[in-house]
């Protein structure tokens, strides 16, 4: 059964990140400003080659959850690696919540005057709230594997 469900959680990571890519590859064509362009002019716009380098850090987040999983269903949960695994995981979302933030700012103060950013920053919001919830809660979890760890290698030295 722990096998079935890691695997299933795989699955459900990668599908992740191929929705996420569609969302980024198809998105830029649909939004409002690119109606009368051109494909290079889409996807040459420095606001999207942001949005596409703010990315790396959720797909990296994203493979080392799919590593951190890989972890468990081989039943090395309690080794340096998840430890490492999570500590990278929180790093990349605190870095992917301040990317969030830093867009937010930018449209926030360069929107034009008729344009309501009203929404764009509600996401911003969300997504920048999501990213730190994310971080908070392997921060804890890394504490709590190396506290483990610690009991454990403990706990090897006495026998």
């Amino acid at each position: 059964m722990k096998r079935i469900s890691t695997l299933f959680l795989q699955a459900v990571i990668v599908l992740v990140g191929i929705v996420a890519l569609a969302i980024l590859i198809r998105f830029p064509l649909i939004e409002g400003r690119a109606a009368n362009l051109d494909l290079l002019s889409i996807y040459a716009d420095p606001f999207i080659i942001y949005g596409y380098a703010a990315s790396i850090a959720f797909f990296v987040a994203l493979y080392k959850v799919f590593r951190l999983l890989r972890y468990i269903g081989q039943n090395k949960v309690f080794s340096s690696d998840s430890v490492a695994t999570l500590k990278s995981i929180k790093y990349c979302a605190i870095v992917l919540s301040i990317l969030i933030v830093i867009a937010g700012l930018f449209v926030m103060i360069s929107h034009h005057t008729e344009d309501d950013p009203a929404g764009f920053l509600a996401i911003c919001i969300l997504t920048t709230f999501i990213a730190i919830v994310a971080a908070t809660a392997a921060s804890i979890f890394e504490k709590i594997l190396q506290k483990a760890l610690d009991i454990k290698s403990e706990n090897e030295l006495t026998i």
